[in-house]
């Protein structure tokens, strides 16, 4: 039976668009069943058993239709990046490990510029940090953290009156529509708790979560990664604040296990504390970031020829090699391996930090860099010898393709519950329009992907840039981006997402 809320009162099909027989996957109640859907302007009007007419009708028996997938963690906040993004199944790419020092000015090149698919931002310490205290101008969110990483006053910690005045520019631009506070203190280590803390406390106060990357990268005492997780959970602990860890396959390294067990632990007595993962062994940043100075590459378990320096394509050979071009260019993209997926144990650890109960799947996208380290903006097909992590183009082709059909660890419909919903209600008290995505429901945004679910899989690698293959259809607010396999390069279907709203 027919769940409808737009019947035609003239005999004319009462839907714009009706995707008929599909598998229908909703994770808030469990559907997963053949069934039609009937979207009407940018919103689902119909889910039903029964077949349904629409102005077109499209048969995607066989396929998988399932809400279009939320990425709380995307870098790659170009046109290029998030046509790759959506080629990749995401409906919704947002930047809130980083964020933006101005939340507006983000937001509104965004839409001068149009997006492919929705997008927002988070207020952003560290590069709030970087403006308020070395002056660093006010600039594309990656561009400038990459442009001033060599500044030096953003790395050191605060006067009390310094950290107020962060405080409130970072509270400014939560009200300006920042989707929580970006928190990059694994890049400034020597910043202290107390500011750390402070920041909990406003982000608890202005009802918002946080979005960490954790203090430290290693497992050789002191400073490990336990310590970093154990900070973030006594932060939200002692504050009441929801803070969310990002990427804990990554920042845990080899330390999961305890790490997972003390946020296990802190989750059960209440602590509002959050995860995400990317199915990838190796992470991706600057070559100038404080954990890849050649003397703490060994409190992470890694030699200098586990990192690809972007620009050049190269292995770094030597710790001289690394300091040269750390010196030379500090913002450079890299691409570091810290984990060997072939390797049975290295697999198995990824797999605990990905399968912790209710952790999103986020793919940590970062921008497409030509040879030379130039970052592709708005150019389709990405041209030939750029390179970047494949993350950006395949994380949730990955995530079926390898958890689910190849090692089966994931079911289709827990994948796809932590590709939408996990991270929507990770949002949900901040930003109540996200309780209208990640549903397949009358009533919910038309924010949909349809895919094959034996084919949609990840094309690229490390040395290759490509776009996922498998998804069929995908809509923004009810608007193709994708039609029959075919990107629409010129969209701009995308719409921004902010806190309050």
């Amino acid at each position: 039976m027919a769940i409808d809320a737009t019947a035609s009162t003239n005999g004319a099909p009462p839907y714009d668009v009706v995707f008929s027989r599909a598998r229908v996957i909703d994770p808030e109640t469990g559907l997963d069943g053949i069934r039609d859907v009937g979207v009407t302007g940018g919103t689902i009007a119909a889910v039903s058993e029964a077949p349904l007419s629409g102005r077109r009708t499209l048969d995607v028996s066989g396929m998988v239709l399932a809400p279009g997938f939320i990425d709380l963690h995307s870098h790659a906040q170009t046109r290029t990046g998030l046509l790759l993004q959506a080629m990749d199944g995401v409906t919704t790419a947002l930047e809130l490990e980083a964020g933006a020092a101005s939340v507006s000015t983000a937001l509104a090149g965004a839409e001068r510029d149009g997006r492919p698919v929705n997008y927002g931002y988070s207020a952003s310490w560290l590069l709030s940090r970087m403006m308020l205290f070395d002056d660093a101008p006010l600039a594309d969110p990656m561009a400038m953290f990459g442009a001033n990483h060599d500044r030096p006053l953003w790395k050191l910690a605060a006067s009390d009156r310094d950290v107020d005045r962060l405080l409130d520019h970072v509270a400014q631009e939560v009200h300006n529509g920042g989707i929580g506070i970006g928190v990059l203190v694994g890049y400034a280590p020597g910043t202290g708790t107390a500011e750390y803390f402070a920041l909990a406390r406003a982000a608890e106060r202005l009802g918002v979560p946080t979005f960490t990357h954790t203090r430290y990268i290693s497992t050789m005492e002191p400073h490990t990664s336990l310590e970093g997780a154990l900070e973030v959970i006594a932060a939200s602990a002692g504050t009441g604040a929801h803070m969310h860890m990002c990427h804990v396959n990554s920042t845990s390294n080899r330390m999961i296990d305890d790490i997972a067990g003390a946020i296990a632990r802190a989750q059960s007595t209440g602590v509002r504390v959050t995860t995400e993962a990317y199915p990838y062994g190796s992470g991706s940043t600057v070559i100038g970031a404080d954990f890849l100075a050649p003397e703490k590459l060994p409190r992470m378990g890694i030699t200098p020829d586990r990192l690809r320096y972007l620009p050049t394509g190269e292995m770094v050979a030597t710790a001289e090699r690394l300091a040269e071009l750390r010196a030379n260019d500090p913002g450079g993209s890299v691409v570091l391996q810290w984990a060997d997926e072939a390797l049975e144990a290295d697999r198995e650890l990824l797999l605990r930090s990905l399968l912790f109960p209710d952790t999103a799947i986020a793919s940590d996208a970062v921008p497409i860099v030509t040879p030379g380290g130039a970052t592709v903006s708005d150019e389709w097909p990405v041209p030939g010898a750029s390179l970047t992590h494949p993350r950006s183009t395949g994380c949730y082709g990955r995530t079926f393709g390898w958890l689910v059909r190849e090692l089966g660890v994931l079911s289709l419909p827990e994948a796809v519950h932590r590709c939408t919903l996990v991270p929507a209600r990770i949002l949900e008290e901040a930003v109540p329009a996200m309780r209208r995505k990640a549903r397949v429901q009358p009533g919910a945004d038309a924010d949909l992907v349809v895919f094959a679910p034996e084919t949609f899989a990840e094309q690229g690698d490390y040395l290759v840039v490509a776009p996922s293959t498998g998804v069929r259809h995908l809509l923004v607010g009810g608007r193709f981006v994708i039609d029959g396999g075919e990107l629409d390069t010129a969209s701009t279907a995308g719409r921004p997402i902010r806190s309050g709203q």
